[in-house]
């Protein structure tokens, strides 16, 4: 067979397969029932998001929404400029792009934008029904009804999406005829004069030529070039003028807009200026590095699509294409998203890292990834850089040949021991793993979880007359209880300045340092525990992110009149509702429950349980009395912020509980050459002194 042929044949299995796998598994009745509901969910799901990101652009004023598609039909946009394009200065687009698309802007014009923004949203459902149908390898019935809904819902929460509804880009455009070129239309010409269009209107598309000629579509990848050629010599002779300034004076329309070292700029061009390269050597540098890309790239790329992964292809060539472009603004990336469609790792347990590392970055801000630390601004500044040149250039994704391609090693799932009530656990489908979870996922899950817990917490403020009213009924409350003992031990302890010192080191340091720390032994040491008490200590947090949301409370340093004293900030403004800077970071009436002694609670407790020592469960117990001494002797919480915390803890254990059942596992069972042998985990416990029993019964993923 031809090569061009076959790769033509082996580009399109993926749309085969996935029709296949929809006609052919119809005759499964029962089975298809949940299916349908499941899906019908999904596209109810990707339905609710794109009404939200039409309304979320149309319900802005007229002068306020399409920002980038003013810059055609504002006072001074392109239709009412006499003149050149680049003109304005805000115009960044190819000549061809300005010549074929004046007629859409005019339409915006007359719409008010409502055109363009349900055409997006059109242009965006037929790129999601492509990505589904172009998926690679054997798909199942399954993942052949559900991967349409899925992936125009990913693609409505991704960040270049979002960003072109909100400007009004037309960067969808150029994306959805490369993969019409190479998954729908039949013929190498037709191919290739959508993927030379697609060129005309983002010159970086040209890199697929190569990609085409190099995997045997030659007259494809001709013609590619021959449409681009064309389309830019049309432009050329309707707007000569325009032409020479974006193909020459501005070398390709390299400098046009924003600043190029603007963190926006998502290019290698754009990251070597952010680290304070500039003149000869920063073009020196970007031309090599861009030559390297290219080469890796494509090489790789070339690789994939051969392996009948076209779809994986496509993607790493417009990863080469966001990092070598002199420009990569934000809605140009949305092909760092298609590239989740490779297969990373061996073990079944791995497979969903890759997805959610690349559904990670591309939905959320990179300051949510990653901490405010100056050794990690660099790659804060560059997240979607790094995720472009890591897909097209080093993760080791599998190809189809590999025998783990469809198979990986198939997960290890612990037997619950049995609970008292027979409704426990009430998620069977909750399977505690004996194997420890990927590192890499857990810590972005830690820190975008922490992140959302942030904002979630900074946003819940509730109001001061609110805030100061609860801590009224806070302190009724304990005086009627007798346990009103906050003045009394504030002044205590500021009148011993040992004491006062101790308790504002302590107050500020071991909040973030204990947990993590714990976290990371059980991790390390004991897997199946680590799940269970990261779930509890999740599960109590969002509790606690509930109570600040609905009971607002001034903790004593901010009630007015009382004269606590704040032992760790200072004297406060209580005349000044926002209470100087310290707002700015965080929420000043998130104190019931006190999280500050409900993580000390739970450290306390999984140390308890845990520790095979004695000497260790006393030294763990001690972390939650420091703890609520010093809450309560810095003014920063109420005795009764403490009880909060410990019943979110306490709920977040029992929900452990009921969802996943007990902690204790049964004793492993492992296939030996000789039968089945039984193996408690004690005889490999870390802590042989300890008792443990955190075994399970090895049963095949799925």
């Amino acid at each position: 067979m031809p090569q061009g042929r076959r790769f033509r044949t082996e580009g399109r299995r993926g749309v085969v397969n996935a029709e296949h796998s929809v006609h052919g598994g119809a005759a499964a009745g029962t089975a298809g029932t949940g299916l349908d509901r499941a899906r019908a969910v999904l596209w109810l799901v990707a339905a609710v998001l794109a009404v939200r990101q039409a309304a979320a652009v149309l319900r802005q004023p007229p002068g306020e929404r399409l920002t980038d598609l003013g810059t055609w039909i504002g006072d001074n946009g392109v239709l009412h400029v006499t003149g050149s394009l680049y003109d304005t200065g805000q115009f960044t687009g190819t000549p061809f792009a300005g010549l074929v698309l004046k007629p859409l802007a005019r339409s915006a014009e007359r719409s008010l934008g409502i055109a363009w923004t349900f055409g997006t949203l059109l242009l965006v459902v037929a790129l999601g029904l492509v990505v589904a149908r172009a998926l690679p390898g054997r798909v199942s019935r399954r993942t052949g009804l559900l991967a349409a809904p899925v992936a125009i819902s990913l693609l409505m929460l991704s960040l270049p999406v979002r960003n072109s509804f909100y400007l009004g880009q037309t960067s969808i455009i150029p994306v959805l005829l490369v993969l019409l070129g190479c998954f729908v239309v039949r013929g190498e010409r037709s191919s290739g004069v959508l993927i030379g269009v697609g060129a005309a209107l983002q010159p970086a598309v040209l890199l697929f030529a190569p990609l085409l000629w190099l995997t045997g579509r030659k007259k494809a990848a001709v013609t590619t070039a021959g449409t681009f050629a064309g389309a830019t010599a049309l432009a050329w002779a309707a707007m000569p003028a325009d032409s020479w300034t974006y193909w020459v004076h501005h070398v390709a329309g390299a400098g046009l807009g924003e600043r190029p070292d603007n963190l926006a700029n998502q290019s290698l061009h754009g990251a070597l200026l952010r680290i304070g390269l500039e003149g000869p050597l920063e073009v020196a540098l970007f031309v090599v590095l861009a030559a390297v890309v290219i080469a890796l790239g494509l090489r790789r790329a070339v690789r994939y699509a051969r392996d009948g992964q076209l779809l994986l292809a496509v993607a790493l060539t417009g990863c080469v294409a966001v990092a070598v472009s002199p420009t990569a603004w934000q809605h140009q990336l949305l092909w760092i998203l298609l590239a989740l469609v490779g297969r990373v790792g061996t073990r079944a347990g791995d497979r969903l890292v890759w997805p959610a590392v690349v559904v990670l970055l591309m939905t959320l801000p990179g300051k949510m990834m990653l901490p405010n630390m100056a050794p990690l601004h660099a790659i804060r500044e560059n997240v979607p850089l790094i995720a472009a040149l890591a897909a097209a250039c080093a993760v080791p994704f599998l190809t189809r040949t590999s025998p783990y391609f469809e198979r990986p090693v198939p997960t290890e799932y612990a037997r619950p021991v049995p609970a008292r009530w027979s409704r426990v656990p009430l998620a069977p489908f909750w399977r505690r793993l004996l194997s420890r979870p990927n590192l890499l996922l857990e810590l972005l899950v830690i820190r975008v979880g922490y992140s959302a817990y942030s904002h979630i917490r900074l946003a819940a403020t509730g109001g001061r007359t609110a805030a100061e009213e609860h801590g009224r009924q806070i302190i009724s409350i304990e005086r009627a209880l007798g346990i009103d003992i906050e003045h009394w031990v504030n002044h205590a302890v500021v009148n011993a300045k040992w004491a006062e010192s101790f308790f504002n080191f302590y107050y500020t340091s071991f909040h973030f340092v204990v947990p993590l720390s714990i976290l990371a032994v059980l991790y390390v040491r004991r897997p199946a525990d680590y799940r269970w008490a990261r779930s509890s200590l999740g599960f109590a947090t969002v509790l606690a992110l509930i109570g600040f949301w609905f009971y607002p409370l001034a903790p004593p340093r901010l009630m007015p009149g009382l004269g606590f004293i704040d032992t760790v900030h200072g004297p406060q403004d209580l005349a000044n509702p926002d209470y100087g800077a310290m707002t700015a970071v965080t929420n000043q009436y998130a104190a019931m429950p006190s999280l500050h002694f409900g993580w000390s609670l739970w450290c306390g407790v999984v140390i308890v349980i845990l520790a095979p020592k004695l000497w260790m469960k006393l030294l763990g117990l001690l972390h939650p009395l420091f703890t609520v001494c010093a809450i309560v002797a810095t003014a920063n919480h109420w005795v009764l912020d403490a009880v909060g915390g410990a019943a979110v803890v306490g709920t977040g254990f029992a929900l452990t509980y009921v969802l996943a059942g007990r902690r204790e596992l049964l004793p492993e069972l492992r296939s030996s050459g000789d039968g089945v042998r039984a193996e408690t985990l004690a005889e490999a416990d870390p802590f042989p002194e300890g008792k443990r029993a955190t075994g399970g019964e090895s049963v095949p993923a799925g």
